[in-house]
């Protein structure tokens, strides 16, 4: 099927050398601040209790300036596909692979924060194409967020969750899916709720990795290890989100430093890497240095690292107590994801859940941590979801 409109560009990625010389330059110049107290600590989580190691850093810094290469990065979007369109005056970057399978069904992907297109790259051509005939496949389109990538900064506010939902349901048409399924986590998990919940003639249904329950939920009546995620959340908001409150009310003092110190941007993405990923000590014990170097690069180079962050200042807390998701839903819960929330809960808002699955491994970056995974669970998770319409 062609592009329905010409709206729709071709797009390449291509960073100039004088670009990439300035990042080795300022990698090479960095200042660095004496070792964290706690660097005397074992492996494991207690090492990073003061945030990044000094050593893990000053490694990662180093693979960086000499070994990294972002080249090939570029070259792998460019395989998948890249292409821009302008909504609401405002520009969007996505990628599209299309499936060979005449029974494929459009999906879109939306990534959160620190994330970006790279959550996906691995994980595109086995969902468009896959290996297993029986499997089903999909027409894939994974948008960069406002401010995120090669997305445009948005000039003005207003570019909050509901806006991008609404954003996404044009993109998608504008490609020719006038029907189609969603998946996300983090901000794309919110952003895939407020797809099902406000288009559902457009929206099939839905997978997501966030299912926030409604204000006020009571955790009378359920079981122990489902009142131990709430309390995990609720702790985690408490007592390990001061990013997330700096990003939502200042975000504009963070950026100046995400975007003119490297050093600061990767140590900013790479702590939540560490933190939120099924690792033991590091987040390299399950993706690779050079696939987080990807997703920092890209934040890098477009010099995104304050426009991304205003998307907690548009957004944060937003979701419409009252908005409720009546297509169906496939649901996963990781263990080690930020945010846990019971089926019980979860199914106040969410009301017609095909689908419940609560793996063993993996964090809030699944299509990084357990690609394979990840993979067969959105298949089956929404082959559920296309059982439950009929």
């Amino acid at each position: 099927m062609p592009l329905s409109t010409s709206d729709v560009q071709a797009f390449e990625a291509r960073a100039t050398d004088a670009d990439l010389d300035d990042l080795r330059a300022r990698l090479a110049a960095a200042r660095l601040p004496e070792a964290e107290t706690v660097h005397r600590a074992p492996s494991g989580p207690r090492r990073w209790a003061q945030g990044v190691p000094l050593a893990d850093l000053v490694e990662v810094v180093d693979h960086w300036r000499t070994g990294y290469d972002w080249r090939s990065f570029e070259e792998r979007l460019d395989r998948i596909g890249q292409f821009r369109t302008t909504i609401d005056g405002l520009g969007i970057h996505f990628l599209h692979r299309r499936s060979p399978r005449a029974d494929a069904t459009p999906l879109v992907l939306t990534h959160g924060w620190p994330g970006s297109v790279a959550e996906f790259v691995d994980v595109v051509d086995e969902l468009a194409d896959p290996e297993d005939t029986a499997a089903p496949a999909f027409h894939v389109v994974v948008p960069s967020l406002p401010g995120f990538g090669y997305s445009d900064k948005p000039a003005t506010t207003g570019w909050g969750t509901e806006k991008i939902a609404a954003a996404w349901v044009e993109l998608m048409g504008r490609l020719g899916y006038g029907e189609f399924l969603a998946h996300g986590g983090d901000w794309g998990g919110n952003i895939t709720t407020v797809l099902g919940g406000r288009f559902p003639a457009q929206v099939l249904g839905i997978h997501t990795t966030f299912a926030e329950g409604l204000p006020g939920s009571t955790t009378d009546g359920l079981m122990a290890v489902e009142r131990e995620w709430t309390e995990e959340t609720r702790d985690f908001w408490l007592n390990r989100a001061a990013y997330a409150k700096q990003q939502a009310t200042r975000p504009q003092t963070i950026g100046y430093s995400l975007v003119d110190s490297p050093v600061g941007l990767l140590a900013w993405i790479l702590d939540k890497f560490a933190e939120w990923t099924d690792t033991e000590d590091s987040p390299f014990e399950t993706i690779s240095r050079d696939r987080i170097l990807d997703n920092v690069t890209l934040y890098w180079l477009t010099r995104s690292g304050a426009s991304a962050a205003r998307i907690y200042w548009e957004s944060h807390n937003s979701l419409d107590p009252d908005l409720r998701v009546d297509v169906p839903s496939a649901i996963t819960m990781y263990p080690r994801d930020i945010e846990k929330y019971p089926r019980p809960l979860a199914r106040e808002r969410y009301r017609r859940i095909a689908r419940w699955r609560s793996p063993e491994r993996g964090g809030h970056f699944p299509s990084l941590e357990v690609p394979g995974y990840f993979v067969k669970d959105l298949q089956e998770g929404l082959a559920a979801v296309l059982a439950a319409r009929r």
